[in-house]
């Protein structure tokens, strides 16, 4: 996913929400990816799901909570 920065940056923080410690996985985000664990691949699903989306509909203002 390195010609994706954005969407390994999306990644990145999912993983991080999900997963703060090593309580959750003892694996950091990079060691994640280059192993392709469960966990890095239900983030990366996560963080393109939501890329979808914030994109699909580009003229619709998100409403602020």
């Amino acid at each position: 996913m390195q010609h994706d920065l954005g969407l390994r940056a999306a990644a990145r923080a999912v993983y991080e929400a999900c997963y703060p410690s090593e309580e959750w996985t003892p694996v950091r985000f990079d060691e994640a990816e280059q192993h392709g664990t469960v966990h890095y691949r239900q983030c990366v699903e996560a963080a393109r799901r939501a890329r979808f989306e914030l994109v699909a509909d580009e003229g619709v203002q998100l409403p602020l909570i």
